[in-house]
C-alpha cells in the first residue's frame, strides 16, 4: 500500500513538472525503511549507509552551487544527503548514548576528541554568523562524519567488522563506477563542463568531489591489495583499474597529484618497486588516452586573474584569492566569521580553496587549532598505525592505505576545499577508524587481527563481562590475513 500510494504522489508530481514533489514521497517511504533498520539492526544500517552514500547525490533536489544564493540553504536542506545525514546523527547519536549507558563511558581516541572539537568550533562560530541556518547546515554535515568516525570506533572491534566495512566502502566504489560506466556505454556520459574541458562527475554534482573520492579509494586499495584473499584480489583489481581511468578523466589536478602522491607513500612503506613501475606506466596511459590530463596541467603556465573564467592558472588565483580572504577574519578572529559564509562574502562566491585558511577565516584561531590537532592526529595514528601493524597481515595493509590517504589529504587539502566534500570524507573517516584500531594495539602484539586484544580488555573491563564475551570478541587471525 505504501509503496503504490508513493508511486501515484510521484507520478502526479512528475506530471506537474515538479522534480522535489516526485522524489520526497520515495525518499519519505526509504527513510521510514532505514529509521526501522537502524533501530532494529545497527551496525548493519551503518554498512548499508556506507555501501550508498557515494550515490546519494544522483537524486539531489539542489544544483551544484547550492548554498551560494539566498535560497541555496532551503534547497539543500531538502537534499536527500541532507535528509539522510539527519537521519543518520540521529540513529548514532541514540545508539552512542546507549552504548555510554552499557558501558558507563564511550572510549575514544585523540583523532575522536579532535573532530569532536573541530564540530564544536564551527557550532560555536554558527552562533556569531551573518547568516545562521546556513552555517548550522555546514556544521550539521560535518557532524555526520564525526558521528560516523565515532561510531566506527565502537563497532569495528566486534568480530568481522573490519572486513564488512572495507566490503561496504568497496561497493559503494563499484556503485559509483558502475553508474558512471552504463551512463557512458549509453552515450550520456555524467559530465559537467568547465571552460574548455568536460569533466567526469560520476554520481556525484561536481567533478572534484568524484576526483577526491577516487583518489581515496585508489589509494586505500592500494594499500590494502596484496594482503587480500585470490578472489578479493580479482576483484579489487576490477575496481580499481577503471578507477584510475576515471580519476584521470575528471581532470582533478589535486585529486590526480594527491593519488600520485598517496601512492608513492603507499609503495615506499610497502617497499614495493612494482607500484612504482606501475604508477609511472598509469601516468604514461593517461597522458596517451585522455590528452586532456596533459592540457589541463600545462595550464599552469598560464595567467589568471581573480575574476577570469574558470580554467587556466588556478593555482596563481589561489594565492590571490587567499590574500583577499584572509581579511574577512579580522572581523572575529577568535571565532570567526562563521562556517560556509566565506563565499557570501567575496565578490567570486568562492570558497577558500584551502582548509587551513578557511578553518581560520571560518571558525577563527580556536576553529583552526581544532583543525591543525586534528591534521596532526591523523598523522600520528598512521605513523602509529604502521609501526605495530604486523607484517604480512591485513592490519599492514590498513595502516599503509591510511598513511597514503592522511598524505594526500594534508596535501590537497592546502589548495583545496576536501573539508567541503562530506560524502568523501565520511570514507576518510572510515579509513581512519580502521587505521587507528590497528594504531590501538599494545607493542609487540602480533600474530592476531587489530582490535582482538583491546575488545577482549574491553570486555573484560566492562561490569558484568564474562570470559566467553571477551572471546567472543576475539578474532581469529586467519580471518584478517
Amino acid at each position: 500500500m505504501a509503496a503504490a500510494a508513493t508511486a501515484v504522489v510521484s507520478a502526479f508530481a512528475v506530471d506537474g513538472g515538479s522534480r522535489t514533489l516526485a522524489v520526497l514521497p520515495f525518499a519519505v517511504t526509504a527513510g521510514v525503511l532505514v529509521a526501522v533498520l537502524a533501530l532494529t539492526r545497527f551496525a548493519a544500517y551503518v554498512l548499508l549507509m556506507l555501501a550508498v552514500r557515494s550515490c546519494l547525490d544522483l537524486f539531489k533536489l539542489s544544483g551544484p552551487t547550492a548554498g551560494t544564493g539566498s535560497d541555496g540553504g532551503a534547497a539543500r536542506a531538502l537534499d536527500p544527503s541532507t535528509l539522510v545525514g539527519v537521519l543518520f546523527l540521529l540513529a548514532a547519536g541514540l545508539w552512542l548514548a546507549a552504548q555510554a549507558r552499557a558501558g558507563g563511558r564511550l572510549r575514544t581516541s585523540p583523532l575522536g576528541l579532535a573532530l569532536v572539537l573541530v564540530a564544536a568550533t564551527g557550532a560555536v562560530s554558527a552562533l556569531g554568523s551573518a547568516r545562521p541556518s546556513s552555517s548550522a547546515l555546514e556544521v550539521l554535515r560535518i557532524l555526520t562524519v564525526v558521528a560516523m568516525f565515532l561510531v566506527l570506533e565502537q563497532l569495528l572491534p566486534r568480530r568481522r567488522m573490519v572486513r564488512l566495512v572495507l566490503l561496504a566502502v568497496y561497493v559503494s566504489l563499484a556503485l559509483a563506477l558502475g553508474y558512471t560506466l552504463v551512463m557512458s556505454l549509453l552515450g550520456s556520459p555524467p559530465s559537467e563542463v568547465k571552460g574548455s574541458f568536460t569533466r567526469i562527475s560520476g554520481p556525484f554534482s561536481q567533478s572534484t568531489t568524484f576526483g577526491r573520492y577516487l583518489m581515496f579509494m585508489v589509494i586505500f586499495g592500494c594499500g590494502i591489495y596484496r594482503f587480500l584473499g585470490r578472489r578479493a584480489k580479482i576483484g579489487l583489481s576490477v575496481l580499481l583499474v577503471p578507477a584510475l581511468g576515471f580519476l584521470a578523466l575528471t581532470n582533478t589536478r589535486s585529486a590526480i597529484l594527491g593519488a600520485a602522491i598517496g601512492l608513492i607513500v603507499v609503495a615506499v612503506l610497502h617497499r614495493s618497486a612494482r607500484l612504482v613501475v606501475a604508477l609511472g606506466l598509469a601516468a604514461v596511459a593517461a597522458v596517451a588516452v585522455a590528452p586532456g590530463v596533459a592540457d589541463r596541467f600545462a595550464q599552469l603556465g598560464e595567467a589568471r586573474e581573480v575574476g577570469g573564467g574558470p580554467t587556466g592558472n588556478t593555482l596563481a588565483w589561489r594565492a590571490e584569492y587567499w590574500s583577499e580572504v584572509v581579511t574577512l577574519a579580522n572581523r572575529n578572529p577568535v571565532t570567526g566569521i562563521g562556517p560556509n559564509m566565506t563565499q557570501r562574502e567575496t565578490d567570486e562566491a568562492k570558497k577558500p580553496h584551502n582548509d587551513f585558511l578557511r578553518a581560520y577565516v571560518e571558525t577563527g584561531v580556536l576553529g583552526l587549532l581544532a583543525y591543525l590537532a586534528m591534521i596532526l592526529l591523523c598523522l600520528h595514528t598512521a605513523a602509529t598505525a604502521v609501526r605495530r601493524a604486523p607484517p604480512g597481515s591485513l592490519d599492514r595493509g590498513i595502516a599503509v592505505g591510511f598513511a597514503g590517504c592522511a598524505v594526500a589529504f594534508v596535501a590537497v587539502s592546502a589548495a583545496s576545499n576536501v573539508i567541503s566534500n562530506v560524502v568523501t570524507l565520511w570514507y576518510f573517516a572510515a579509513f581512519a577508524a580502521m587505521a587507528g584500531l590497528v594504531a590501538a594495539r599494545p607493542r609487540g602484539l602480533a600474530g592476531s587481527a587489530a582490535g582482538s586484544a583491546s575488545t577482549s580488555a574491553q570486555r573484560v573491563d566492562r561490569p558484568g563481562a564474562s570470559a566467553s564475551e571477551a572471546s567472543v570478541a576475539s578474532t581469529d587471525p586467519s580471518e584478517e590475513r
